[in-house]
C-alpha cells in the first residue's frame, strides 16, 4: 500500500484481520499478546499471532506465524503487499530481529504498520532492517 498514511482507510481491512488474530494469540506465560496479518499482491490475506511455549525458545511471533502460513498457501518473494502488527503494549511494538530477518527474506521494501488501541505508526522492512542479509549475499561470481 504505497502512498498512504498510517489512518488511511485502506489499511482497516487489514488492522481488522490483525486484532482478530490478536485475539487467539497464545501467550500464557508473558501475557503479551500479537496479532499479524500480510496482505499479497493477488489480494489474499493472511494472518498470524504469538505461539508460547514453556520452553520459550519454542515460541514464534505473530509476524512469522503469518509469513509460514502464506508461504504455505503459495507465497513466495516480492508477493507481500503489507504487513500489520498489532499489539495493547502502551508504546508501538515493531517486530523483533529474527522477524525482521524472515520479512526480508520476502519483500526488500515492505510497508510495515505498527499499531495498538490508540497509536499508528508506518515504517519499511528497510528502514527496520537496512542492509539486510539476503538470498542475493549467497550468490558468488
Amino acid at each position: 500500500m504505497p502512498n498512504t498514511t498510517p489512518f488511511d482507510p485502506q489499511w482497516d481491512p487489514l488492522l481488522q484481520a490483525a486484532w482478530q488474530a490478536w485475539e487467539r494469540a497464545y501467550a500464557p506465560y508473558s501475557h503479551f499478546q500479537v496479532g499479524a496479518a500480510i496482505l499479497c499482491r493477488d489480494g489474499s490475506v493472511h494472518v498470524g499471532c504469538n505461539v508460547e511455549n514453556a520452553s520459550y525458545g519454542g515460541t514464534i511471533c505473530a509476524e512469522r506465524t503469518a509469513i509460514c502460513a502464506a508461504a504455505a498457501q503459495g507465497m513466495r518473494p516480492n508477493d507481500m503487499v503489507a504487513l500489520v502488527v498489532v499489539t495493547e503494549a502502551k508504546t508501538l511494538t515493531p517486530p523483533c530481529g529474527l522477524c525482521r530477518q524472515v520479512i526480508a527474506e520476502f519483500a526488500e521494501d515492505l510497508p510495515i504498520l505498527l499499531a495498538n488501541r490508540t497509536e499508528r505508526a508506518l515504517h519499511s522492512i528497510s528502514t527496520l532492517l537496512p542492509h539486510a542479509f539476503t538470498g542475493r549475499n549467497l550468490l558468488t561470481p
